[in-house]
């Protein structure tokens, strides 16, 4: 009797703890909607299956030499935007957010607290696979940030992909396109980038074409240079304007940015995500960078279809045509299918952990290399750029955190020390 008592006063308290955390999430929901409304921003929404982020960032970065900018990237759910959206004030004059689609049906839910004046698809390529199975189903979901603009707003979609083009015929909002093909509105050329020259291109537009320099390390980033050119070019951005704030732009940090060390090689930090369907271009970046010696450190790849087994050959086969040597590590190193001739050679390691890798690198490394760190952020491949630098001592094989070691900052203690250093910061 006296537990059964005890059983639901439990459940009591947990349902009213439930229910309060419910209503402040809804207050604090109404109240970023109710913020939004007031806001006399431009809403400008980026999606794509990639370059959403440098999209985002660089367009933000253009549209700050022309007033007030409020920037929402990588956003892990739902209550990143909606505070992000409570942050608008009546002064914010844009409001650029990079959305991602996570599961089926919460792109719809997001559209209605950003409520896009502008949308910008980048390209629809194969991720969250489990979740959608097909390029068609992910551009389903996707086209529904361009059906969410209202008949005076703007869409700007990539000419080149079919999918994304098509998404005109889902709005009665004026397009634009963007691409390399004949067609585009906005169409790149004489793109060049080869290390350690940054990429350079130039954009025809309506009769103009203007020539584009960046900090940017990568023929691949023509994508994001020229939607946010274009875009800026469509929000009445002066183009001389547009030039100047595109060429002062830093390239954001583990996107093919190059880190070198004081007394070492030269890396390539491309640490964030290796969606199978992108690798190529990261390889890319090797091949065709002067450099005496190339290395190419891979670890896991994500958003792929197939087998492991395949998708882990083709990527040596690709990089070993890139790189005097091939690295790999994490769960699926084992899989690269290398020949006797190429383990025997060192033409390819099979690396234990990241920490042996980073040994093998310091001991093995000098100054005239190049270096490309690729992988998914669960491994923090960073680290082994960081050991040339620095003393570190945290090599925890999988730590949880979703950040760069850059911002974590905590690199040179030991990770059971972690926890009790982040709880001083906050005091």
């Amino acid at each position: 009797m006296i537990g059964s008592v005890l059983d639901r006063d439990g459940a009591l308290r947990r349902w009213g703890r439930l229910f309060e955390r419910t209503l402040r999430r809804t207050l604090r929901f109404a109240g970023a909607l109710a913020n939004r409304r007031l806001a006399t921003a431009t809403s400008i929404a980026v999606t794509g299956s990639s370059a959403k982020s440098t999209t985002t960032l660089l367009l933000s970065h253009i549209l700050k030499g022309q007033g007030s900018v409020e920037t929402l990237v990588q956003a892990v759910d739902t209550s990143d935007i909606v505070k992000s959206v409570a942050r608008l004030r009546r002064r914010t004059q844009y409001y650029v957010a990079e959305l991602s689609v996570g599961r089926k049906g919460h792109l719809a839910h997001v559209v209605k607290m950003v409520q896009p004046d502008v949308a910008i698809v980048t390209f629809i390529g194969i991720e969250h696979y489990k979740e959608y199975r097909t390029r068609e189903n992910i551009a389903a979901e996707k086209g529904l940030l361009v059906e969410a603009l209202p008949g005076s707003g703007l869409a700007v979609l990539n000419a080149d992909d079919d999918l994304t083009l098509a998404m005109r015929d889902r709005t009665t909002a004026r397009t634009v396109t963007f691409g390399r093909g004949p067609d585009a509105d906005f169409r790149a050329t004489a793109i060049s980038s080869r290390y350690p020259e940054c990429l350079r291109l130039e954009v025809a537009w309506k009769g103009h074409v203007t020539p584009l320099k960046t900090r940017i390390l990568g023929e691949h980033f023509w994508l994001p240079v020229t939607a946010a050119f274009a875009t800026a070019i469509e929000l009445g951005v002066p183009v001389e304007a547009a030039q100047e704030m595109i060429a002062s732009f830093d390239p954001i940090p583990d996107r093919c940015q190059p880190f070198t060390t004081r007394a070492g090689p030269v890396f390539i930090l491309d640490t964030w995500k290796a969606p199978w369907q992108t690798l190529g271009l990261a390889f890319d970046v090797v091949r065709q960078a002067e450099a005496k010696r190339r290395r190419i450190v891979l670890g896991m790849l994500s958003d792929y279809t197939g087998s492991p087994k395949a998708r882990y050959r083709d990527a040596y086969r690709d990089a070993r045509e890139a790189a005097d040597q091939v690295i790999f590590v994490g769960d699926h190193a084992h899989r690269s299918m290398a020949s006797q001739t190429d383990i025997e050679t060192g033409r390819f390691v099979e690396g234990g952990s990241v920490k042996a890798v980073a040994d093998l690198i310091c001991q093995q490394a000098g100054a005239d290399e190049l270096i490309l760190l690729k992988g998914s952020r669960n491994l923090h491949l960073e680290r082994i750029a960081l050991a040339f630098d620095h003393r570190v001592r945290c090599w925890e094989d999988r730590c949880g955190l979703e950040i760069s070691c850059f911002d974590c900052g905590l690199f040179e203690h030991p990770f059971d020390e972690h926890a009790g250093l982040r709880n001083s910061r906050r005091r």
